[in-house]
């Protein structure tokens, strides 16, 4: 079906594609930025699809770049831009659940667009023939329906990211899924097995980061999370009765991930803040639920799990230590030496982060004390506001004196000269004023008779 739809492809583009239709071929752009543009959305990329070979392409620009000849892709480089363009295709048969074995080049767009995942990612365009609709992807989009090309058990079987790419899809767009795809999920999800962690990943954070993050209750609700991320499932199943909660363990989790910003590291704090409870729980005489420790306990589990899914060492490190703190200071009246010990203890990179942290777990609770705790964290925020402004020492780094003053002074390196600095750090913590280096000099010299 084409439709009378007119999208404003970028200049360049519309120069490559013109340049390949002056040769005698077909060119579109196609997938993502058709539906983007559809939607009023700004394209992240420009994808064209065409009738002519990698060959034919190659031998109409002055710079391309070989990006995947085999799956029949040149990137045409239009001023330092690039742009792919990948020729009609037929995919083969898909051996290892992920890529086709083979591909043999088409002339025909229908084929090319039948082979794809989504009807909402099926769609061409070209300011000659308009919109090109073969599969009913226009419709999809206006009643709010993700759904798959043709028969969507085939498409998850060619290829198994297809199911977290659909559930990743409905969360960004606030779509349902169609029924008969909803169930080809359900029925194929254990394939997701033979995915890679590292491909799984960059779904798992496109969902993360949605509009919609708690649709990861899509992924576990048809069996998805417990081929990747079991201890979500755990969580799913374990109950909190408690006044503070209303919720299972997981559905806290979902919830709270919609009461923060769509920040990376913060979603993934979120998202793993209470994964420990599982393992933690104990029920007392009056049948309330209680874990303790269970912020440490989701500390290594959420390490575990990063490393598990190939994130990187700076990511693990900073999502490690907002799980890890999202309980400190729970119930401490705060003041501003307390905030400093704090800030010092949990780090300046990562104190400002557990403020939406520790919001967004108090927003995802009951209302029991709900104005309390948020009155006492917008205290906490406002003098670590104050501590922040008046640039008062909180680390080492912020010492009056340093290990070579102390040297100098005529201490040894070693572990005498580190613990005298930290005592040196705790008594600043205390009172900012003493903050001098003569004051610290001195008292220095005190702590080593």
């Amino acid at each position: 079906m084409k439709r009378n739809i007119s999208i404003s492809v970028p200049q360049k583009g519309q120069a490559i594609i013109d340049a390949i239709r002056r040769a005698g071929f077909e060119a579109y752009v196609v997938g993502g930025c058709v539906r983007d543009c559809i939607l009023g959305r700004e394209p992240e990329d420009w994808d064209i699809t065409t009738s002519a070979t990698p060959a034919q392409v190659k031998a109409l620009f002055s710079r391309t770049i070989d990006t995947g000849l085999q799956h029949g892709t040149v990137t045409v480089v239009m001023d330092r831009e690039g742009f792919e363009v990948t020729t009609y295709r037929l995919d083969g048969k898909y051996e290892d659940g992920r890529h086709p074995k083979e591909v043999t080049f088409t002339p025909s767009l229908e084929e090319d667009l039948k082979r794809r995942d989504l009807t909402i990612n099926a769609m061409a365009y070209n300011d000659r023939e308009g919109l090109v609709d073969l599969f009913g992807g226009m419709e999809d989009l206006e009643a709010g329906i993700v759904r798959c090309v043709g028969n969507p058990g085939e498409r998850f079987e060619e290829d198994a990211l297809r199911i977290l790419r659909a559930i990743r899809f409905s969360a960004q767009l606030g779509y349902a899924i169609e029924e008969e795809t909803l169930e080809a999920i359900r029925r194929l999800a254990p394939r997701l097995s033979r995915i890679s962690a590292e491909r799984i990943q960059v779904e798992l954070v496109k969902l993360l980061v949605s509009p919609h993050p708690d649709y990861l209750r899509t992924a576990y609700d048809t069996g998805v999370t417990k081929v990747f991320l079991p201890e979500l499932d755990r969580c799913m199943e374990t109950e909190q009765r408690h006044p503070h909660h209303c919720y299972s363990v997981g559905e806290h989790i979902l919830h709270s991930l919609k009461w923060v910003e769509a920040d990376r590291t913060l979603r993934l704090a979120m998202l793993l803040h209470d994964i420990g409870k599982p393992e933690t729980e104990t029920v007392d005489e009056e049948g309330i639920t209680h874990f303790h420790r269970h912020a440490a306990v989701s500390a290594e589990l959420a390490e575990a799990v990063l490393k598990r899914l190939k994130f990187d060492n700076e990511t693990i490190r900073m999502v490690r230590k907002l799980v890890l703190y999202h309980d400190y200071g729970n119930g401490v009246e705060p003041n501003m030496a307390a905030v400093r010990r704090a800030v010092s203890k949990i780090g300046e990179d990562a104190f400002p982060g557990l403020f939406a942290v520790k919001r967004a777990d108090v927003m995802a609770q009951s209302g029991y004390l709900r104005q309390e705790k948020l009155e006492r964290l917008d205290q906490w925020q406002k003098l670590y506001g104050k501590v922040m402004e008046q640039g008062q020492c909180v680390s080492l780094k912020d010492l009056a004196i340093t290990g070579t003053d102390l040297i100098a002074a005529g201490w040894k390196p070693g572990r005498e000269l580190g613990e005298t600095l930290q005592k040196l750090l705790e008594l600043v913590l205390e009172d900012p004023c003493k903050n001098r280096s003569e004051i610290l000099m001195e008292e220095a010299v005190r702590l080593r008779k």
